[in-house]
């Protein structure tokens, strides 16, 4: 007993090209898709732990946009981001020079490179680095590209 539709006994060769292109087509599609989910993969979920902030810690907005200065009360840069690994804080991100966000340098430092304190008097955060402005821009350049690109 013939059980093909009749579409398919008018065109003997279609079964086998159709099977051929939907096993490319989902060999494609998978090749394609695995490595976009593994790069979005998310991180498992757990529950939360609850922390006290003491008074004398420092909060990230207090940080971005604080300027800098050298030791001569000269402004040298501008805390521009964080750069944080597993949970640490590891660098600022400091702009120097440029005006206006045009011909901006971009340097990475240590947390260690620069004293934050607060002053009271002032009612305002201070940062200060050891380094000239001139010290700074010929640092090696951090580049907001790559998965940093804003």
């Amino acid at each position: 007993m013939d059980v093909d539709p009749p579409f398919i006994r008018a065109h003997p060769g279609l079964p086998e090209i159709s099977m051929r292109r939907l096993i490319l087509a989902t060999l494609a599609v998978t090749a394609l898709a695995g490595p976009a989910l593994a790069a979005n993969d998310t991180p498992p979920t757990v529950a939360p732990k609850f922390e006290s902030v003491p008074q004398n810690a420092v909060l990230s907005y207090n940080l971005i946009g604080l300027n800098i200065t050298d030791a001569a009360n000269n402004t040298v840069g501008e805390i521009k981001d964080l750069a944080i690994v597993h949970d640490k804080l590891v660098g600022y991100i400091i702009s120097v020079g440029g005006f206006l966000g045009m011909g901006e340098h971009y340097v990475a430092v240590s947390p260690s490179s620069v004293a934050l304190g607060y002053d009271a008097d002032a009612k305002k955060w201070k940062a200060i680095i050891g380094a000239t402005k001139d010290q700074l821009k010929s640092a090696p350049e951090f580049k907001y590209d790559g998965k940093f690109k804003r």
